[in-house]
Order: structure tokens, then sequence, then C-alpha cells
């Protein structure tokens, strides 16, 4: 894979991790600030847990993609 190509691969894998963060942190701050109004969600510790789980996956696979695929130089924000 040329250079290029290898680091827009890299950098769209982190952006996908990136964004997956902020939705769950966004979910778990609306559950935080208004938790009767999620309906179909009766159980709001289990949806924040939920939540928490995608966070903790999504940083871990980020961590793995620095510490395996990536040079120093390579690093993108």
């Amino acid at each position: 894979m040329s250079c290029d190509l290898r680091k827009q691969t890299l950098e769209a894998l982190r952006s996908q991790c990136k964004g997956n963060i902020d939705k769950a942190r966004v979910n778990v701050e609306i559950y935080l600030h208004n938790p009767v109004g999620i309906g179909e969600h009766p159980d709001v510790l289990a949806a924040i847990q939920d939540q928490i789980d995608v966070i903790a996956k999504e940083e871990e696979r980020l961590e793995v993609i620095d510490r395996h695929f990536t040079d120093h130089h390579d690093v993108i924000g």
C-alpha cells in the first residue's frame, strides 16, 4: 500500500473511532441530563454503561492503531 494511502486509511480509522466516541459521549450526556425522556431505555444505568463500553472499545482501537500501525511521523491529530 502506498504511503499516502496507508496514511489516509489510518486517518479514516482514527476518525471513525473518534466519531463513535463523540456519539457515545453525547448519548451519555443525554441520559444524564434527561433520563426520563428516553422511553425505550427503562434501565438508564445499563444504557449509560453500554455507551461507556463503546467509548472504552474505541479508545482501545485507537491505542492499537497507534501502537502497531503508526510510525511516529505518521501520527495525525
